[in-house]
C-alpha cells in the first residue's frame, strides 16, 4: 500500500476519533472561511483553492475557540492563508512564501528565508505528508537555493517530527541535515571569534541598522555581520542534530554536535552581548580585532538567542526584555519596531527599499519574538516578563492583521511590513503605486504581499497560548500562557499530537462547555487531566 494511502486512511481513522471526542463543533467555525472567501481576491490558485478550502481546513487543523473574537478570527485566517502556499509539484508539495513568482524564488518559486516558519506552523496540519515531501524538496531538489538565505532546516525538522512522533529520522535526511549544517560552517564561517556571519539581506532583513554604515552616514545595505540571527540559527541547528543523532543511535556524534552548540553559545554571549546596551547585537564583518563590539544600537533580533533557549538564566540576559516593553525600545501599537524607536537610524520610510528593518514592523519578526518569549516563560526564571506580557503581545500581533477597504470595511489580511504606528502595509502602499506604475512586474506583480507567508500564528497560539510544548518523548506537556483573570474559557480541539487526538479545554463557571470548572485534558476523548485552575501539566502518553 503506498504512503499516501495509508496516510489518508490515518487522517480519516483520526477525524473519526474527534467526531466521537469533540468538544467543539467544526461547524461552528466554517463562517470566518466562508467570509474569507467572500471577500477574496483569489489572484492565485495552487493545491488548495478556496472552494475547497473548508474541506481541507475541517480535515487538517486543530480547532480553537476563546472569548477574544477577532484573535479567534485571526487563527482561522492564518489557517486560510497557509492552505494556499500549499503547492504541487514533479518534487511533491512545497510550501511557497508569495503566491505570485518573484524573480529572487528559486525552482517552484521557494524561498528559504520563512521555510522554518512554514515547519513550525504547518506542524499542526494532520497530513505529514506536505512538510515531508517538502523537507525532501529542500534537501534533494533545491541546489544553492537552499542556502541563499539563513534556514535552520534541522532546528525546524525536530519541531515537525516532536509533533507527529517521528523518533527515528531517516539516514537519507539526516545525513543531508547534517551535510547541510558543514556547508554553513564552511561557508560562513569568520576567522576571529569563530562565529558565522551572514548578509542582512540573505537574514530577510534588508536595510537593519546593525552594521555597516555608508559614505552619507547611514545604515548600508548588503553588509556582512557577525549576527545574533546565523549564530542562534547554527546553535539551534547543532542542538537539534544533537537530538536526532541520538535518536538514530549515534551517541558519540549526538555528544560532538552539543558540544559545539555549547561552544557557538559561550562565543556568542562572549562577543555578541553588549555590557552598554544589555542586549545581543551586530559586529560588522570588517571589525576583525578580537575585541571589535557589536553595533551600538538594539535591534529585534537581539531577541532571536532567547528562539533556541541559548542565553544563561540570569539577569545579565534576562533584563534584555525590559526593552520589548518600553516604548523608547521597540513598544508601538501595531507590533514590536524592528529597531529600537530612539535610535537616531530608527525609520519608518515610503521612500527607497520597500522592505527595511530599520524600524517598521515585520510578522516575521514579531513571531521570532513571541516564539523567543514562550520560551523564557517555560524554560526560564529570570526575567522581567510575565504570561501578561505575551498575551498583550498576542492581541497587537493579531489586531495588526488587518487591512480597510476603500469602502471603510475592515477585513483579515497578512502582508509584508507594517507601519507600528499606523497598520498600514508599507510594501503594498508603495508598490500600488510604484513611481506612478502599479504592481510593477519585477517587483512581483499584482499584490505581492498579498497572503504573505513569512511568520507563524497558530503556533503562537497552540505552542504558546494554549501550551502544547512539544517533546520527541512519550509526554504531552501543557503549559497555558493565560490567566483565569483574562479568559473564562478556551477550547483547543482535534490536534492531532504523536498519533493521538488531543482536546485541551477551560471553562471557569462550568457552563460554556457544560463539562464541569476547570481545566482538562482529553486524550481521544478520555479525561487523562483535570484542575480547579489553569497550571502546568505533563502526561505520559501510551
Amino acid at each position: 500500500m503506498k504512503f499516501a494511502t495509508c496516510l489518508y486512511i490515518f487522517i480519516v481513522s483520526c477525524t473519526a476519533i474527534f467526531a466521537q471526542s469533540k468538544v467543539l463543533s467544526s461547524a461552528s467555525f466554517k463562517h470566518y472561511i466562508d467570509s474569507f472567501n467572500a471577500n477574496d481576491d483569489e489572484l492565485y490558485k495552487q493545491f488548495v483553492p478556496n472552494n475547497q478550502a473548508w474541506t481541507f481546513l475541517e480535515n487538517n487543523i486543530p480547532f480553537f475557540e476563546c472569548p477574544d473574537k477577532q484573535l479567534e478570527e485571526t487563527y482561522y485566517f492564518r489557517w486560510w492563508t497557509y492552505r494556499k502556499h500549499i503547492k504541487q509539484t514533479p518534487s511533491g508539495f512545497v510550501i511557497s512564501e508569495f503566491l505570485p513568482d518573484v524573480s529572487w524564488a528559486g525552482k517552484y518559486n521557494t524561498i528559504s528565508c520563512a521555510a522554518s516558519h512554514h515547519f513550525y506552523e504547518g506542524r499542526w496540519l494532520h497530513n505529514s505528508l506536505f512538510l515531508n515531501d517538502y523537507m525532501h524538496f529542500w534537501l534533494n531538489d533545491a541546489g544553492d537555493n537552499l542556502r541563499r538565505y539563513s534556514f535552520w532546516s534541522a532546528d525546524a525538522w525536530l519541531a515537525f517530527t516532536s509533533v507527529h512522533n517521528s523518533v527515528t529520522t531517516s539516514q537519507d535526511i539526516l545525513s543531508k541535515l547534517e551535510k547541510n549544517y558543514e556547508a554553513w560552517k564552511e561557508t560562513h564561517g569568520e576567522q576571529v571569534h569563530n562565529l558565522y556571519w551572514q548578509v542582512d539581506g540573505a537574514d530577510g532583513m534588508e536595510v537593519s541598522v546593525g552594521g555597516q554604515i555608508d559614505n552619507n552616514g547611514l545604515p548600508a545595505h548588503g553588509y556582512k555581520g557577525i549576527r545574533p540571527t546565523i549564530n542562534s540559527y547554527m546553535y539551534g541547528d547543532a542542538r537539534a542534530l544533537g537530538t536526532l543523532t541520538l535518536n538514530a543511535g549515534n551517541k558519540q556524534l549526538s555528544k560532538q554536535y552539543l558540544s559545539e552548540a555549547a561552544d557557538i553559545k559561550h562565543k556568542v554571549q562572549q562577543n555578541l552581548w553588549s555590557d552598554s546596551l544589555h542586549f545581543f547585537g551586530t559586529i560588522p564583518l570588517d571589525k576583525d580585532t578580537d575585541d571589535a563590539k557589536p553595533m551600538p544600537v538594539r535591534e529585534l533580533i537581539g531577541f532571536v538567542p532567547w528562539y533556541f533557549n541559548l542565553p544563561d538564566d540570569n539577569n545579565i540576559y534576562g533584563n534584555a526584555w525590559l526593552q520589548l516593553k518600553d516604548t523608547s525600545g521597540f513598544n508601538a501599537p501595531y507590533g514590536p519596531t524592528t529597531c529600537e524607536r530612539r535610535h537616531k537610524y530608527f525609520s519608518v520610510a515610503y521612500t527607497d527599499h520597500e522592505c527595511q528593518w530599520n524600524g517598521p514592523s515585520w510578522p516575521y519578526a514579531t513571531a521570532q519574538t513571541l516564539t523567543a518569549m514562550a520560551n523564557v516563560l517555560n524554560n526560564y526564571k529570570n526575567s522581567p516578563v510575565t504570561k501578561k506580557d505575551y498575551f498583550e503581545l498576542m492581541g497587537i500581533y493579531s489586531n495588526s492583521q488587518r487591512r480597510t477597504l476603500d469602502n471603510g470595511k475592515t477585513i483579515p489580511w497578512i502582508d509584508e511590513n507594517l507601519n507600528p504606528f499606523t497598520g498600514d502595509w508599507i510594501s503594498r502602499t508603495r508598490l500600488a503605486n510604484w513611481n506612478g506604475s502599479p504592481w510593477p512586474k519585477d517587483k512581483g506583480g499584482k499584490e505581492r504581499g498579498k497572503d504573505y507567508n513569512h511568520s507563524t500564528f497558530c503556533d503562537l497560539v497552540i505552542s504558546g497560548l494554549i501550551g502544547i510544548r512539544p517533546s520527541t518523548d512519550n509526554k504531552l506537556i501543557v503549559h497555558p500562557l493565560i490567566s483565569e483573570d483574562q479568559w473564562d474559557y478556551f477550547c483547543l480541539d482535534n490536534v492531532l499530537y504523536h498519533g493521538k487526538i488531543i482536546t485541551i479545554f477551560f471553562d471557569k463557571t462550568g457552563k460554556k462547555y457544560s463539562r464541569g470548572k476547570g481545566f482538562n485534558i482529553l486524550i481521544n476523548g478520555k479525561q487523562v487531566h483535570h484542575s480547579t485552575s489553569l497550571q502546568k501539566a505533563e502526561i505520559m502518553l501510551n
